[in-house]
């Protein structure tokens, strides 16, 4: 394919310091209330530059292999991907996984911008490297780490994806109020919610609930489960876990089914008891939600299609 007629999508965010001058709407007021906090303004200024000249390089390099189309974050819900648009992404690991999710197969590239500051477990490579990953990529000579992702999907017919975890529960610090059914076993439940976790997000909330799991009960897990707290579990595997947290025990509520895996042939069905105040939001995004609200079932599967990333 000629470089002309090939089309790769860049995915940026906002700095820190363009979310700041969108709250306060000169670098100087946004300067002012930093500093007011005793915080370093300057590092949110290194951070900017950094960043965009990171933009600046990866663009001129990506130039030389299609046409270039910057996307900003925001509009990811909403843009439609060419099946065969290459897709890079210049991070951090937030900014891959939001990426993964809108996509139906498309390879991702990471890319860590600033790699003094991030760690970047999606993002396996910086930008010089482009020159060489991004030709090979296109050839097919770029492994691919394949990301098994989580879907629910609402009796309403609404559904939602998710390339880390999913959360169903209560929009504010209220329980939430439920029936959980996974096969044959049902109860209802009031509890702080439900988290569904990927093998990808295992080592994320997924991690922090077993740890805690542990700390109450002196670290007394069995080997199964300290296995999965140390090491979650594979990008790929053909399952997922939930959790739930902090459920209550009373005369008409159970805490039996609050740990298990969800498979293809078993998902996980929860019937909701909250009256205008349910929620279901994926990856931590919690303004793009979906309203959960008493009678509504949402069943919590894997995902037809996987996330792809290029190694």
């Amino acid at each position: 394919m000629d470089a002309l007629d090939r089309r790769v999508v860049l995915v940026v965010r906002h700095t820190r310091l363009e979310d700041l001058i969108v709250r306060f709407n000169t670098v100087e007021q946004a300067r002012f209330y930093i500093e007011h906090l005793g915080a370093d303004f300057s590092d949110y200024e290194r951070e900017h530059r950094t960043y965009q000249e990171a933009i600046r390089m990866t663009e001129a390099t990506l130039r030389r292999f299609g046409r270039v189309q910057r996307l900003d974050r925001t509009l990811l819900p909403n843009f439609l991907f060419a099946p065969d648009a290459s897709i890079v992404v210049l991070g951090q690991d937030g900014l891959v996984a939001n990426t993964l999710k809108y996509l139906d197969g498309q390879p991702v590239i990471g890319v860590n911008p600033d790699p003094a500051r991030w760690d970047g477990v999606l993002l396996p490579f910086e930008v010089p490297d482009l020159a060489k990953v991004v030709p090979e990529a296109l050839s097919g000579k770029r492994e691919r780490k394949h990301i098994t992702m989580a879907h629910a999907k609402l009796s309403d017919g609404q559904e939602l994806l998710a390339v880390n975890d999913i959360f169903i529960g209560a929009k504010s610090h209220v329980s939430a109020r439920y029936e959980i059914r996974l096969g044959e076993r049902v109860e209802t439940h009031s509890s702080s919610g439900v988290i569904v976790s990927t093998g990808l997000g295992s080592t994320g909330w997924f991690r922090s609930l077993l740890t805690g799991a542990a700390g109450i009960s002196g670290h007394n897990l069995d080997k199964q489960h300290e296995d999965l707290r140390e090491h979650g579990f594979a990008w790929d595997a053909d399952h997922l876990f939930f959790t739930v947290r902090e459920p209550f025990p009373s005369l008409v509520t159970q805490t039996g089914l609050v740990f298990g895996q969800v498979q293809q042939n078993a998902p996980l069905r929860i019937v909701s008891q909250m009256a205008g105040y349910g929620v279901i939001f994926s990856d931590g995004v919690e303004a793009d939600f979906l309203e959960f609200n008493s009678g509504m079932t949402a069943t919590i599967d894997i995902a037809k299609h996987e996330g792809r990333l290029v190694t």
